[in-house]
């Protein structure tokens, strides 16, 4: 989970860049830039919260299936040496052939079960990002600003802002509450 939180530092940053042309009445440069701390908004946007419960739910889950999995395996492997000097010699070749696919499938499920999580995450990643990136174009379209920085105390690409272009509160508001809107159940018809 912490490569989600450093992705998510990433596409934050990435996001950084974004400029929008400020309406025509907007002539004045004065906070035509702001930024967004995004520690404060990974930490407390929602739909993160939920991306990131949702991917450590599906790793549990897979976990937990592998680790049976092996039990089960390291037991059929105990019970084979157990009972291996009573067998003949294709009795003890057949279940060594049977125990090594058996192996060879499990580590196949593991590495499976990685890349699957892997490309969960990168498929909920640039989902953040998406979400991320509609927000603030229309954010910044309304406010009039023309380029948003990032700010993280991880990665300081920008060192110093005044308390006064931080709009990260409201972002995060606006982030949240646009994210109970989709989160919200249909009404029934």
């Amino acid at each position: 989970m912490k490569s989600l939180i450093i992705t998510a530092s990433v596409i934050l940053s990435s996001l950084a860049a974004i400029a929008q042309t400020a309406p025509a009445a907007v002539t004045s440069t004065a906070n035509t830039i702001v930024f967004v701390n995004s520690d404060s908004l990974i930490n407390n946007y929602d739909y993160y919260k939920a991306v990131k419960f949702k991917l450590q739910d599906l790793s549990q889950k897979a976990q937990a299936e592998i680790t049976a999995k092996g039990t089960a395996f390291q037991k059929e492997v105990a019970a084979y040496q157990k009972s291996a000097s009573s067998l003949n010699l294709a009795q003890r070749t057949t279940t060594e052939k049977r125990l090594a696919t058996k192996q060879q499938t499990l580590q196949a499920l593991s590495q499976n079960t990685a890349k699957q999580l892997q490309d969960e995450e990168a498929e909920q990643n640039s989902k953040l990002y998406d979400h991320i990136a509609a927000y603030l174009k229309t954010y910044t379209k309304t406010k009039g600003y023309k380029i948003v920085l990032t700010y993280s105390k991880s990665n300081p690409s920008l060192l110093y802002g005044d308390e006064s272009l931080d709009v990260t509160k409201e972002v995060l508001t606006g982030l949240n509450e646009e994210y109970k809107k989709e989160a919200a159940p249909a009404p029934m018809k």
